[in-house]
C-alpha cells in the first residue's frame, strides 16, 4: 500500500478494498478533523511511521514513537544475514548468547528471536527512552523470555562474552545529517549521528569487541553507503577479526559485514 492507503485504512480501521469499495463515504465531523489532522502533519515532514505509531519490519509491527529510530528496509538484510550464519552455527544442543547494541525500537532483536530457537539475546541502549520502547515491543510480540534490555553506552555493562555480537549503529557523518530529507530530522539524532566521517561506533566496537566475543565467535555491522572501505580498513588494524562475507543490499549497496573473532589478521571477500 502506497502513504495514503496507509494513512486512510488505519484511520477508518478497514482494508484496502474496503477502502476502495467504499470510497464515496462521507467522513463524519470527527474523523474529517482527525483526517485534516494528520495530513497536515504529513505534509509538514512528519514521519508517517510516527503518525500511525508504528511500523512493519521483518513481516512483523513493531510500535515506533520520536524517540527510536524508524526501521528501515536495509536493516532486515542485517536480520537476515544473521538468521543465516546463526542456523549455520548452531546445533540442537547449544543455546547461543547474542548480544545486540543500539537496540533502538528492539526490532532487530524481536526479529531474531522470533525465528529462531536457542537463542537468548541480551539488546543494549544508551537512551532509556528508546529502552521502554523497546521494552513494549518485546512484550507485545512475546518474546520476553529470550531478550533482556540493558541501558548501557554499548559494552560499558555487558560482563561476559558472547557467541554473536550484532548492531546497527548510527553511521551518518555529522555535518551530514542537517542536508538530509525533512521525514529524518523528526528522529532522535544520537541514533543517527556516527561522528565526523560517520565511523566513530565501528571503531569502538571494534576496537573493543574482541573482550566480549566468544572465540570464533561472530561480529554483524549495517554499514552506511560509501563506507564499507572505511570499516575494512578499521578491521585491518585489529589482530581479533576476519572479515567472512560483505553482504550487498537489494540497490547493490554494501550493507552488512560479517566477521569472525579469529585472533589473526583477515582478508574481505565479497
Amino acid at each position: 500500500m502506497d502513504e495514503a492507503e496507509l494513512l486512510f485504512t488505519d484511520l477508518l480501521k478497514c482494508d484496502r478494498m474496503s477502502l476502495y469499495q467504499n470510497k464515496d463515504t462521507i467522513l463524519d465531523k470527527d474523523k474529517g478533523r482527525l483526517a485534516a489532522s494528520v495530513l497536515k502533519r504529513r505534509s509538514e515532514g512528519e514521519p508517517l511511521q510516527h503518525i500511525l505509531g508504528k511500523s512493519d519490519f521483518f513481516g512483523f509491527e513493531f510500535k515506533v514513537t520520536p524517540d527510536v529510530l524508524i526501521p528501515r528496509p536495509e536493516t532486515e538484510i542485517l536480520v537476515e544475514a544473521a538468521i543465516g550464519y546463526i542456523r549455520k552455527e548452531q546445533t540442537q544442543e547449544t543455546t547461543l548468547d547474542i548480544l545486540e547494541l543500539g537496540t533502538g525500537s528492539g526490532c532487530i532483536a524481536v526479529s531474531l528471536a522470533k525465528s529462531l530457537q536457542g537463542i537468548y539475546i541480551t539488546a543494549t541502549d544508551i537512551s532509556g527512552k528508546a529502552l521502554a520502547v523497546a521494552r513494549e515491543n518485546v512484550f507485545l510480540s512475546k518474546v520476553s523470555e529470550s531478550i533482556t534490555l540493558l541501558q548501557s553506552d554499548l559494552f560499558y555493562l555487558c560482563n561476559r562474552a558472547y557467541d554473536v555480537i550484532i548492531s546497527n549503529p548510527p553511521y551518518i557523518p555529522s555535518s551530514e545529517i542537517e542536508k538530509l530529507q525533512p521525514e529524518i530530522q523528526f528522529e532522535p539524532r544520537i541514533a543517527l549521528d556516527g561522528g565526523s566521517d560517520g565511523l566513530h561506533f565501528y571503531r569502538r566496537i571494534i576496537s573493543e569487541g574482541a573482550h566480549y566475543l566468544k572465540s570464533g565467535g561472530l561480529l554483524l555491522l549495517e554499514i552506511g553507503l560509501g563506507e564499507l572501505e572505511g570499516v575494512k580498513n578499521i578491521f585491518s588494524g585489529s589482530r581479533e577479526f576476519q572479515i567472512l562475507h560483505v553482504v550487498i543490499d537489494h540497490n547493490k549497496i554494501d550493507r552488512v559485514i560479517v566477521a569472525k573473532r579469529t585472533g589473526e589478521y583477515g582478508q574481505a571477500s565479497n
